[in-house]
């Protein structure tokens, strides 16, 4: 049994959610277990870690120039701090595993870890890994992957640790999944009765997500369906604005960002959204189809992220340029009034999705702090 354990991940809410789903897997499986997260002072970890009971060891923040300027000349010296804190809060707890979740205090715990010649387990949701978790695949004990094609050395397919109110939904929609839409449908002023289409972009909204579901909202609308759209921040009054004076308007339902996530999965019966490795983790393990429309922005992670779903029927892919108000007018309705084709939809997200990714992790973790073969 594992007795300490220093996790690091930080900046975003894909690195920051699964590492504190393993802490919680951790803790649950050993309560006297020591867990330090390592994190930066500016991100959602500053806050999401010590919420969640959880001591935050914080680690200077150390981007990697794009280009030569005055910050590549001071980078030595920015990683020398970093790794020195994080192995100081190693050193503090006496930490028998690292496990790293990438972003930018991963490579510095990687590298104090590996000056200790402590087991390191590495995590890395996206199907295109990281610099951080390329490096720390190089000499981890273990490596845990969210998609398969994930070329990482070594690589042990364990879905994403799902948050923990995604992982009490799951558990809900298998015992009592009509009570679970009622329950989020009343709290979010929805019909549970009538079909539910959620629009997200994530936390800072798509706008051209946001333009071509809005567009169509005659055509959705017209199906007697639901929109619950989520514009992001500083977004819902151009969402709102496109969609006056449409039939049935009282049915489409704006606002700009949703702390209660859970309760949007628990109605939608289809979902349009970017596909982070987050959205499409989770989409797969509730059984929720989607249209998929990937950033068109980075290294192209998040086309990767959901191929292998679509390729199994359990969603479509459009491109954003695609993505018109004339193409969600002629391809979403349909799947809205196609019970049946959803239902399938559905149930082949269902058998891509993982459910138990946290506990595939600290299994990981446990045999690195045995040190097995």
């Amino acid at each position: 049994m594992v007795t300490s354990v220093v996790l690091a991940g930080g900046g975003t809410a894909g690195h920051v959610n699964p590492l504190l789903a393993v802490a919680d897997e951790l803790r649950r499986r050993e309560p006297s277990v020591t867990v330090v997260a390592l994190g930066t002072a500016e991100g959602l970890e500053s806050t999401l870690v010590p919420q969640r009971g959880y001591p935050l060891a914080v680690v200077p923040r150390v981007p990697l120039p794009r280009r030569p300027s005055g910050d590549l000349v001071a980078l030595p010296r920015r990683l020398r701090a970093a790794v020195d804190a994080a192995g100081q809060a190693m050193d503090e707890i006496g930490a028998e595993v690292v496990v790293g979740f990438g972003g930018y205090v991963a490579t510095p715990a990687y590298l104090a870890a590996r000056r200790r010649g402590t087991p390191v387990v590495v995590h890395e949701q996206n199907a295109r890994p990281g610099l951080a978790n390329r490096l720390g695949a190089r000499w981890a004990a273990r490596v845990g992957v969210t998609f398969a094609s994930t070329p990482l050395r070594d690589a042990v397919v364990t879905g994403l640790p799902l948050r923990r109110e995604v992982a009490d939904l799951v558990e809900c929609r298998l015992t009592d999944a009509a009570a679970a839409r009622r329950e989020a449908a009343a709290r979010l002023g929805l019909d549970p009765a009538l079909p539910v289409v959620l629009v997200t972009g994530g936390s800072l909204g798509a706008a051209s997500v946001n333009g071509a579901v809005a567009g169509a909202a005659r055509e959705l609308l017209a199906t007697g369906a639901q929109v619950l759209h989520l514009t992001g921040t500083g977004k819902a009054d151009a969402v709102r604005t496109a969609v006056v004076g449409v039939a049935g308007v009282e049915r489409y339902h704006v606002l700009e960002y949703l702390g209660e996530m859970h309760q949007a999965y628990a109605v939608a019966d289809l979902a349009v959204c970017r596909s982070g490795a987050g959205t499409v983790s989770e989409l797969a393990a509730l059984g929720i189809p989607a249209v998929y429309v990937p950033l068109p922005i980075g290294n192209g992670e998040q086309r990767l992220n959901a191929t292998p779903l679509v390729d199994a029927g359990g969603g479509l892919l459009v491109a954003d340029d695609d993505l018109t108000p004339a193409w969600v007018a002629e391809h979403v309705p349909t799947l809205l009034t196609d019970t049946e084709r959803r239902t399938q939809m559905a149930r082949a997200a269902s058998r891509t999705g993982v459910r138990d990714g946290a506990a595939r992790v600290a299994d990981l973790v446990e045999q690195a702090a045995r040190g097995d073969a």
